[in-house]
């Protein structure tokens, strides 16, 4: 998986490419506690993301809830293939996806 970081201040914005599962989780997780200081709102961009897995599900819900004290998330450029792991996770309600 490949982790584009870009935004500045309190704005950051995260375009993730290829597979999010068991084994790159651990890679967007620790890119998520070592960036989201100070930042209020945060976009995930899975334009390119293949494939996600329960692995990559809890580290955006992580993500979710961690944001939701500090300002705000929002998930963007969401493929048919993560909308309905979304759907069938009930993720749609838990997420703003745009």
């Amino acid at each position: 998986m490949t982790i584009t970081k870009s935004g500045s201040g309190q704005n950051l914005t995260l375009a993730l490419e290829g597979r999010l599962d068991t084994t790159t989780a651990p890679e967007l997780d620790n890119e998520l506690k070592a960036s989201l200081d100070g930042v209020t709102s945060l976009v995930l961009d899975l334009e390119k993301l293949d494939y996600m897995s329960s692995a990559g599900l809890r580290v955006l819900l992580s993500a979710q809830k961690r944001m939701a004290k500090q300002g705000g998330m929002k998930v963007i450029h969401v493929n048919e293939i993560i909308m309905e792991i979304f759907d069938v996770t009930g993720f749609v309600d838990i997420l703003t996806i745009e």
